[in-house]
């Protein structure tokens, strides 16, 4: 290919990149304002001139080739540039405009996100928020989305992944419950009790606990846990607990309000929660070297608040927070 001869296949180029993200030349052709058939012959245009397959097509599904995810990459970057340089005059205008859509998982984004969100709406008022509730792995790349929070101890591979903060699981009831009830004193005592568990996995009954100390061995124990209701939903599980119905395990982050109103009570503080369902809540995002503006604004609102309130309740900040936003 000559020196200049790749401007003829730049709006291939950003085609293939869509088509490769979707997964769909039908997707890519509603995105891109065109056919299904002009969006395939544009790719088979830039698959002539590189003089590669890029896309295996089948009734089913495309799947990159070797060569086609080495170009997808090069191409990829070229868009993002592109894009990056759109989107400049935002750089230099009175503030970061535009629209933002953010997805997070349901109980994080009531009871976290929204709060954070009106009070950057206030400060941005150039900027729109949608907040997309999925309790789901959201892709970012195939649904356009341009943030993503996702919840676990191991954020995935091809994102960069800033930390928010922790998402520990902590046990409680409320004090009608306890009053009723023999007194808990140790993990082992919660098997005499009513316990409301996720359900999703064998062992979700299965709590295991380690004993907090500040020097030394920790003890670490497990117990069967029974209960009369079982959801795989936080909030339902702590509408159980609200309802007297035993004691919860929920994240900390949704059992806070009623912590905060006493509606509720928090069981065994000196033990740490070890289920499966542990981590920290993430901001994910395309490896981007031009992250536009309101995306920037928003992730670094997010990174600073959430950082915060994390030490302002006793929990450790983000240590990605002193990260480049990137």
């Amino acid at each position: 290919m000559g020196t200049n001869s790749f401007l003829k296949v730049l709006p291939e180029m950003v085609t293939f990149v869509r088509v490769a993200e979707l997964g769909s030349f039908s997707a890519a052709a509603d995105l891109l304002g065109m056919t299904p058939s002009a969006a395939s012959r544009q790719v088979k245009r830039l698959e002539k001139e590189i003089g590669v397959q890029l896309l295996q097509r089948t009734t089913r599904q495309l799947r990159l080739t070797e060569p086609g995810t080495e170009a997808f990459a090069r191409c990829r970057e070229l868009v993002l540039a592109a894009q990056g340089a759109m989107e400049i005059g935002q750089q230099f205008a009175a503030g970061p405009s535009g629209l933002v859509r953010i997805s997070a998982p349901k109980a994080f984004a009531r009871r976290v996100l929204h709060p954070h969100i009106l009070e950057f709406l206030r400060l941005y008022p150039e900027v729109d928020v949608q907040l997309i509730v999925a309790d789901r792995d959201v892709d970012p790349i195939r649904e356009g989305v341009d943030l993503v929070v996702r919840l676990t101890t191991k954020p995935p591979e091809g994102l960069v992944a800033r930390q928010l903060m922790p998402a520990a699981h902590i046990l409680c009831a409320s004090p009608r419950y306890l009053a009723e009830h023999a007194a808990i004193a140790h993990p082992g005592d919660l098997a005499a009790h009513s316990c409301l568990s996720l359900g999703e996995h064998e062992r979700d009954n299965h709590w295991r606990f380690r004993k907090k100390e500040e020097e030394g061995e920790k003890e670490e124990t497990e117990v069967i846990v029974r209960g009369r209701y079982v959801s795989n939903h936080s909030e339902v599980r702590l509408e159980g607990a609200l309802a007297d119905l035993g004691v919860a395990v929920v994240p900390a982050f949704v059992a806070q309000e009623a912590l905060d109103a006493g509606s509720v009570v928090r069981v065994l503080p000196g033990w740490e929660y070890r289920g499966n369902y542990q981590g920290h809540a993430y901001i994910l995002y395309p490896p981007n070297r031009f992250m536009a503006p309101k995306c920037r604004a928003l992730v670094d609102h997010l990174l600073g608040t959430l950082g915060l309130s994390a030490s302002s309740s006793g929990r450790a900040p983000p240590r990605a927070r002193s990260r480049p936003a990137a």
